[in-house]
């Protein structure tokens, strides 16, 4: 059974994940205030004419005042943000949503990691800003969550109230394994759908081309429109998972190619029944 509390939340980067967190929160009951912070004013005004928060307010006065702190920027900004976290409530809770974990929690100064909860919420859309917030992103979605063994019992405990009371499930995981398993079943496929997009770009007539298209190259392009700043900044913190990724996936492609150079149909066929098998663990 969910406590009560009047907790005041703080949400560090009002984009698809921190807003659609702000209109998740309405839904608990743990929350007397949600305030937000984005270095753009654009979106913090945004935010604020969506309800996504009840407030925007100075980084620092979020920082000092806030009970629990969503960071939800660029992974990189996450580490920057460290030395001013270090002015937190001593109680204070800080739940980053990042898509890497292991550089992350690398960069957690000693004096607040106990404080700190590392979290990926497997969930999200190709569209980025306030005005892609959506109230039920969440729902239903898996929220990784990273050494926690290493996280205060107190955090923990309202990390996991929080996220189970949003209607997520909860995977405990190790942060390395973390990241060498996301940049398979995540990272590398954005890489692929930016390298589809170019592809066809780059093409005499793309706008032709584009005519034609029908769902499987909207569903492959699909990535392709996520947000550059937020995704450069993940192949940067998790780069050699994601080039070991790309080696396994250029591995099948180019058995592909050869089966066909050589026309060997039986083969190609095979290959593909194989790759069927993949449903059955879905």
């Amino acid at each position: 059974m969910m406590m009560e509390y009047k907790l005041h939340a703080g949400i560090i980067g009002l984009g698809l994940i921190g807003g659609s967190m702000g209109l998740a929160l309405r839904e608990l009951q743990m929350f007397a205030c949600i305030a937000g912070f984005d270095n753009n004013p654009l979106h913090s005004q945004q935010a604020l004419s969506l309800g996504l928060v009840d407030e925007c307010i100075d980084l620092r006065e979020l920082i000092t005042q806030s009970d629990v702190i969503f960071l939800a920027t660029p992974v990189e900004a996450i580490i920057s943000l460290m030395p001013q976290l270090t002015h937190i409530k001593p109680s204070a809770t800080i739940i980053d949503l990042g898509g890497t974990k292991e550089r992350i929690i690398q960069h957690i100064p000693d004096s607040i990691r106990k404080n700190f909860v590392a979290a990926h919420p497997m969930a999200g859309t190709e569209f980025y800003g306030p005005k892609a917030a959506l109230p039920n992103l969440f729902k239903d979605s898996i929220v990784i969550l990273a050494n926690l063994q290493d996280s205060g019992d107190s955090q923990v405990q309202i990390a996991r109230e929080i996220f189970l009371g949003i209607g997520m499930k909860i995977i405990k995981m190790d942060a390395h394994e973390h990241d060498k398993h996301i940049a398979l079943i995540s990272h590398m496929p954005h890489v692929i759908s930016y390298a589809l997009a170019n592809a066809v770009l780059k093409q005499e007539d793309p706008q032709t081309i584009l005519a034609l298209i029908g769902g499987g190259f909207k569903s492959m392009s699909r990535l392709s429109k996520s947000s550059p700043k937020m995704w450069s900044d993940i192949f940067k913190q998790n780069t050699q998972n994601v080039l070991d990724s790309i080696t396994s996936f250029q591995n099948e492609l180019q058995k592909a190619k050869e089966m066909l150079q050589s026309k060997d149909w039986e083969g190609l066929e095979a290959f593909m029944a194989q790759a069927n098998k993949l449903q059955d663990f879905m």
